[in-house]
């Protein structure tokens, strides 16, 4: 493995590792210390930081070093991004585990749209969209980059469930026991209009954009 793909793993493991370590066992010492404005500042630095990294890192490394899964990859990779639209979409909507004022009310809530699938609709979309890629075979910087960020979200929603228990107690563990983690696809067709039509847009568009930025056609434009 070469030195550009080798600082490119260098760089996903620290955006995934910073990710997880700032969000949990640093999160209370460093509120403590800077604040809760000052540790949101100081995440989002890191945050940025550890991105710059990782594009400059995937533009020197080899752009098409894989042979690739051919029309079979592309026609799965098309319908993974459609179904992580949705479910992102779906995320936006009544969602507990962002930070609100509502958020016990909505996780003492009746599921509805997306959390009928599972409760972490955000997070399996950003999985599905990580899966999405790597079914291609495209490239190496592409698999490596994808699969840091399909590892981010799904660690990232079980940690985060820990993390919900303890901060809101028995609001989400209420939560928890109507909803699962694992998304069941056969409620997928009823996430309602709301997910269904803005994700719908948002695939359309970003496959779209994927042209232009990417140098790739992606999803439907692939065959027009």
């Amino acid at each position: 493995m070469n030195e550009a793909l080798l600082n490119l793993i260098a760089a996903n493991a620290a955006f995934v590792g910073t990710h997880f370590v700032m969000s949990h066992p640093l999160r209370a010492p460093m509120v403590k210390a800077f604040g809760e404005m000052g540790f949101q500042i100081v995440y989002s630095l890191v945050v940025i930081a550890a991105l710059a990294w990782i594009y400059f890192a995937f533009k020197a490394a080899p752009p098409a070093d894989l042979p690739g899964s051919g029309n079979v990859g592309w026609i799965i990779a098309t319908v993974l991004a459609l179904v992580a639209m949705v479910l992102f979409a779906g995320s936006l909507l009544g969602n507990p585990a962002m930070v609100t004022p509502q958020a016990e009310e909505q996780a003492r809530a009746e599921p509805k749209g997306a959390f009928r699938v599972t409760r972490h609709p955000m997070m399996w979309g950003f999985a599905l969209w990580a899966l999405s890629h790597i079914v291609i075979h495209y490239s190496l910087r592409t698999t490596i980059t994808a699969f840091a960020m399909g590892l981010l979200a799904l660690v990232g929603a079980r940690l985060q469930d820990h993390k919900k228990e303890r901060l809101m107690g028995d609001p989400w563990i209420e939560w928890k026991s109507k909803t699962t983690f694992w998304p069941r696809w056969g409620l997928l067709f009823t996430a309602g209009a709301f997910p269904w039509a803005v994700g719908l847009i948002l695939f359309v568009f970003l496959s779209w954009l994927h042209g232009p930025l990417g140098d790739v056609n992606a999803g439907i434009w692939r065959w027009f």
